[in-house]
């Protein structure tokens, strides 16, 4: 397992934020020189899905959370330092039940 950054130099952080389900869930996007986009966000108690255009890796800083896979009937729990990927034009359920989720999301080719 690769170790979770803690920290990006030298990208340009977009102030606006992201806001999904009135505000139980709130990223922001980091942009990287070479052309790459991640997001920084942090998910709130509750029960979500979200669709995927692109296939994303989904780092999870801190906290816990439950993810279900579309196409799959496996839920399974992630907490900081562990990661799960998502296919592209997919998607996934992820609960939290309490606390704060902190993630990264990359954006994969």
């Amino acid at each position: 397992m690769s170790a979770i950054p803690a920290e990006f130099p030298g990208v340009t952080a977009v102030a606006k934020a992201n806001v999904y389900f009135d505000g139980k869930v709130v990223s922001h996007s980091i942009l990287f020189a070479d052309g790459s986009k991640k997001t920084l966000g942090l998910i709130y108690p509750g029960d979500f899905h979200f669709g995927t255009g692109k296939a994303e890796r989904m780092e999870i800083v801190a906290g816990e959370c439950v993810v279900k896979l579309d196409g799959s009937e496996a839920k399974t729990t992630y907490t900081g330092g562990q990661f799960f990927d998502v296919a592209a034009n997919s998607g996934f359920d992820i609960a939290v039940s309490g606390g704060i989720c902190e993630y990264i999301c990359s954006f994969l080719d």
